[in-house]
């Protein structure tokens, strides 16, 4: 870093929900025999994660966002924070930094253990200042069936580069309150939280608690509570940032919209989500400010700079809700969260064991979608071979360059529905992948929606779960192909 730094803070930002969008009624219609009352919570669409989602693959999108086209060489540290990862004892901001094609030296760290696992994150970088970061924030909670949790619940990510060079938000003032307030928990090994009563944690904890860390960030910023432009507050609870808010001496049109009705709470993500959607309306001089709440509350003060107006995320938050897929058949759901078990046929008792030697020897190719380029000739294959594959030329694999494929133009070349294979969401859609590089080669494509497929139609890459070894518990992850439109 140069020592001549006079700002830091937030440089770029991104978002991701899943395409995937469950309607609430639909869910509230299938529990209508035993609890009658989900029907007042019917209204919207809650977003979900398909089976081939989870955090990991979120904050890869989430990243994806905010960092387009710009260098990655130059990010120093990557951290990754949820409540929902893939493993208990695997860095995940490993995986994250891989498929993102950052250099072996960025530091990396995964936190959580906390609905302000976010915005903690954030915040413990930003006062730090030390080093060009990316922090990504992703979360999937899950509801027990015919909870109002199942109902409010949502998933997303979002993601923040900081550094010092084209400032869009800076650090005016933080406050920090620990309190151990259990509004709610999770035992280890456990899938679905354990709520207390939601009275008990409006009146004791947000009313209270969050209140009093907001006014002490607000003196520490020197910022008065009628400057505030954006409050950010997220809670699975209806309109609990517009009674902290009044609290606060906010005015309600600061209160930011808590993306209830498209996406649903995405647990400690959520409030760097509603930051990253904040954003994307903020103007230059706007203050915002952010509250992270979970055994105590974390506060941040933000400005947003001149610089806000000159940078804008490849789909952000905005675009990612507008890409969406109404679902009503609550039992894909149920099942693409582990929540029932279906009978699949002895297709599915196909073991799948991930050779972790092979992994590692092709983790440059694997990881981040590298394709490798001729220099004789041009040719881009994936993957790379021994030789160049074309028959002109031969040249080996010493005259080759990398070629990154994840983010190239691509189209359906041919295609086809397999609904004989196992596939947790048939049909399986397959098929040759046209690049507008030149490279060609047969993938899985995900998230096809009524429209279906033809030859021709525009793709774009996404990073997902392949397989799952569901005996050892472990997830491979690779690139999928997805319809450009939902």
């Amino acid at each position: 870093m140069t020592s001549d730094r006079t700002v830091y803070g937030i440089t770029s930002y991104g978002g991701y929900v899943p395409r995937l969008r469950m309607q609430r009624a639909a869910i509230a219609a299938a529990h209508q025999w035993m609890a009658p009352n989900l029907r007042g919570l019917g209204k919207g669409h809650r977003a979900f994660c398909s089976w081939d989602e989870d955090s990991v693959t979120m904050a890869v999108e989430a990243a994806r966002d905010a960092l387009g086209e710009r260098p990655r060489e130059g990010i120093e540290s990557l951290v990754f924070s949820s409540t929902r990862f893939p493993f208990d004892d695997l860095q995940c901001a490993s995986i994250v930094a891989g498929a993102l094609g950052l250099t072996a030296a960025v530091r990396t760290q995964d936190i959580g253990h906390s609905q302000r696992a976010g915005v903690s994150g954030l915040l413990a970088q930003l006062r730090a200042g030390a080093a060009n970061v990316l922090i990504v924030a992703s979360d999937h909670p899950s509801g027990k069936p015919a909870s109002t949790q199942e109902m409010t619940y949502g998933a997303g990510a979002a993601a923040f580069t900081l550094g010092n060079e084209g400032v869009i938000a800076e650090l005016l003032g933080s406050a920090s309150r620990a309190n151990l307030f259990v509004d709610h928990f999770r035992g280890a090994g456990s899938k679905h939280d354990y709520f207390w009563e939601e009275r008990w944690i409006r009146d004791e904890g947000y009313s209270k608690i969050v209140p009093e860390a907001v006014k002490a960030a607000l003196t520490d910023a020197g910022v008065s509570a009628d400057q505030v432009k954006h409050f950010i507050l997220a809670s699975p609870s209806r309109d609990m940032g517009g009674m902290v808010a009044k609290k606060c001496g906010f005015a309600r049109e600061a209160v930011t919209d808590p993306l209830d009705e498209q996406c649903g709470y995405a647990g400690s993500a959520h409030p760097c989500v509603m930051l990253a959607h904040a954003l994307e309306r903020a103007q230059p001089d706007d203050v915002l400010v952010v509250a992270g709440f979970g055994q105590g509350c974390d506060v941040l003060v933000l400005r947003a700079t001149d610089a806000i107006a000159a940078f804008k995320p490849r789909r952000g938050i905005s675009g990612a809700l507008a890409d969406s897929q109404s679902h009503d058949a609550y039992l894909r759901m149920l099942s693409y969260d582990d929540g029932i078990e279906l009978e699949w046929g002895m297709r599915a008792e196909k073991q799948v064991k991930t050779a972790f030697t092979e992994q590692y020897r092709s983790s440059h190719q694997l990881n981040s979608f590298t394709a490798g380029k001729c220099r004789a000739c041009g040719m881009v294959q994936f993957p790379q071979l021994a030789y160049c594959v074309n028959p002109q030329c031969h040249a080996p694999a010493s005259e080759f360059e990398a070629a990154d494929l994840f983010d190239q133009p691509a189209k359906v070349l041919t295609h086809t529905a397999d609904w004989l294979s196992y596939h947790p969401s048939p049909p399986l859609y397959v098929g040759f992948v046209q690049f507008d590089v030149g490279a060609r080669l047969l993938m899985e494509i995900v998230d096809v929606g009524a429209a279906g497929l033809d030859v021709g139609t525009p793709l774009r890459m996404v990073f997902r779960i392949k397989d799952v070894d569901k005996a050892r518990g472990y997830p491979r992850y690779f690139w999928k192909a997805t319809p450009l439109a939902a």
